[in-house]
């Protein structure tokens, strides 16, 4: 079978068309495509992309197609796909001498794109949609929810592993007068976030959480974990048990998978995140078993597809100003991500937790305190949050 029908055959698995009329069909620019997808796979489908060689009028709505008829089922295992496996198992990609390289490669590009894509308090997480109106609401909700399952009272000493541009660090002094140590692998968010917390009891570290040797009252890690990988799992919630107070609380938020994964798409790995892959509720249980007390586990992520969507549109929004420092190749590559990233969870591909922690378990079981009253900007009513 020719490339091209077999490419168009297994498209139509998905309801999509080559140079069809529908929003998620795709244009085809260069017809080099078909060989290109047969022998690269995943790889192969984002760097054509890049390159300009196929379009889509809604690209979150193809990869919706994509992933809801599991057309990976259909494919084979492409050299890039297997050689990634490999390496996942034959050598520890996440081992302390490659902790710098996420910062390096993807948290460092810029703090103009981050700036002009995130939030106001540059949240580069899930936000949490349940009574927000946009995405400023969504994600100074998700950092009260977070604060409340800590049971943050003034003076605290909390630890923020991945603690981005300082955005839970920065609420949590302000809001619960909590004294934060944030760690990160990433200059620019040690020097852009000390910035925005000047004043305020905030500290930054340029440090890898294998370096840690001090005690807290609290610890926080949203979305980090999804750079620590499977091999490095046990080490990771034993240091946490090491750094965590006999009464205090651990809230962990991380991206999950529905199975247990060794690697990432190639794609992902090459030109965005480097080294990561996303635990299954099995590989993390089977870290934090007989370390830590799970008191509570919740699932978000359909509010993850709402976020990443947000953060699109202002990206798009901004382009005109951004591509002055970055090249359309770069463009594409970002709406990729961002777009791909999308479609993956509103298939409920993949899932968003957050978990709640303690080192023995709360006598009394856990309950979640009632959020303070919060007055929304568009219906000017007040809303526990």
């Amino acid at each position: 079978m020719k490339a091209k029908e077999k490419i168009v055959q297994l498209l139509a698995k998905a309801n999509i068309q080559v140079n069809g009329d529908l929003p998620w069909d795709i244009k085809v620019h260069n017809t080099d495509l078909y060989n290109r997808l047969i022998r690269y796979g995943p790889l192969g489908l984002g760097e054509s992309y890049m390159d300009g060689w196929w379009d889509t009028d809604s690209l979150d709505q193809f990869f919706y197609r994509i992933l809801k008829a599991d057309l990976e089922k259909h494919t084979d295992y492409s050299p890039g796909t297997t050689l990634l496996y490999l390496r996942s198992i034959l050598s520890n990609l996440q081992n302390k001498n490659r902790a710098f390289h996420i910062g390096e490669r993807h948290y460092d590009i810029g703090n103009d794109l981050y700036k002009a894509m995130l939030d106001r308090r540059m949240v580069y997480t899930c936000a949490y949609w349940k009574n927000a109106d946009n995405l400023d609401e969504a994600q100074e909700a998700k950092l009260e929810l977070v604060c409340r399952k800590l049971g943050l009272k003034e003076g605290r000493k909390v630890l923020d592993i991945g603690c981005g541009w300082g955005s839970f660090a920065k609420y949590a002094a302000e809001n619960y007068g909590a004294e934060v140590t944030g760690i990160t692998v990433s200059k620019e968010q040690v020097e852009l976030g000390t910035e925005l917390c000047k004043g305020l009891p905030v500290q930054f570290r340029l440090q890898d959480y294998r370096e840690l040797d001090e005690t807290f009252d609290h610890i926080v890690s949203l979305g980090m974990i999804e750079h620590v990988g499977y091999k490095n799992y046990r080490e990771y919630f034993r240091i946490i048990k090491n750094s965590l107070s006999d009464k205090g609380t651990f809230v962990l938020q991380t991206i999950g998978s529905n199975y247990p994964v060794l690697n990432t798409d190639p794609w992902i790995h090459k030109y965005i995140f480097p080294n990561s892959m996303i635990p299954s509720i099995s590989q993390l249980s089977d870290a934090f078993e007989d370390r830590l007390v799970m008191e509570d586990w919740q699932n978000f992520g359909v509010d993850y597809d709402k976020t990443l969507m947000a953060w699109f549109s202002n990206f798009n929004r901004e382009w005109s100003t951004l591509q002055k420092s970055y090249s359309e190749r770069f463009y594409r590559m970002w709406k990729y991500y961002l777009l791909m990233s999308a479609g993956s969870f509103r298939t409920r591909k993949n899932q968003l937790w957050q978990v709640v922690f303690t080192k023995a378990g709360l006598p009394n079981g856990y309950r979640l305190p009632k959020g303070r009253l919060h007055l929304r900007s568009k219906s000017g009513q007040l809303t526990r949050i």
